[in-house]
């Protein structure tokens, strides 16, 4: 307790941290810096980020949730000095052959010029682009919702993040689950107690594909 308050914690707030998983007061501090709480800080231990990762995002102006999404994807934070950028050679005229070309594949796909410019900076193809851009689905949760299975079309049905998403299911079913579970249209609690009765992935995928015909079709037999 003595090295909590050094750190500023009232015996409240170090409770609360310690009930959130954080018994180093140091590194609580440093979560504190990231404008990070003990009821908040799960977005970002659940995307991988450590205090430190946190507050340079922080000091970046990038909000928690968007944090931790770009933190998914594999962006790092990172701040390039002023004279660095000065110094730097300046940017071709034109954008490389392979970003037109995406950009191209795109806007016949009847992708709007912003989307398909923001796939195409992220260096994505244009074939597995294309999909997930022409359902507007964020270049960057689309890299999200791809790894946890859900289809372009179920990623843009959900009108969350996927971080969120991601969240609000981790620990309910196997992540390679989620799509098929979420897509059924089950909650993460209703998900694992199915599960839990026996219920498999197999029998959820069916529940996925029968969902497109209501609610009365969902219940697995």
């Amino acid at each position: 307790m003595r090295r909590w308050r050094k750190q500023g914690f009232a015996p409240e707030e170090a409770a609360a941290w310690r009930a959130a998983g954080v018994t180093v007061p140091a590194q609580a501090r440093l979560w504190s810096t990231a404008a990070a709480t003990p009821g908040t800080i799960i977005t970002w231990q659940r995307a991988g980020m450590t205090p430190q990762d946190a507050v340079r995002w922080h000091e970046l102006g990038v909000a928690p949730h968007d944090a931790a999404r770009r933190h998914l994807a594999g962006e790092r934070p990172r701040r390039v000095p002023w004279l660095a950028r000065r110094l730097a050679a300046p940017e071709p005229a034109a954008p490389a052959a392979e970003l037109v070309e995406v950009l191209r594949r795109l806007l016949r796909a009847g992708v709007p010029a912003d989307v398909a410019r923001a796939y195409a900076d992220a260096g994505w193809d244009g074939a597995e682009a294309e999909e997930w851009a022409r359902h507007r689905v964020d270049q960057g949760d689309a890299r999200v919702f791809r790894a946890l299975g859900f289809t372009a079309a179920e990623a843009a049905g959900v009108r969350r993040p996927a971080v969120e998403i991601m969240t609000s299911w981790w620990g309910a079913v196997p992540l390679p689950e989620v799509a098929a579970w979420c897509a059924a249209g089950l909650s993460p609690g209703e998900a694992a107690r199915q599960r839990a009765s026996g219920v498999t992935a197999e029998q959820a995928a069916v529940l996925r594909a029968l969902s497109a015909f209501g609610p009365d079709h969902r219940t697995p037999q």
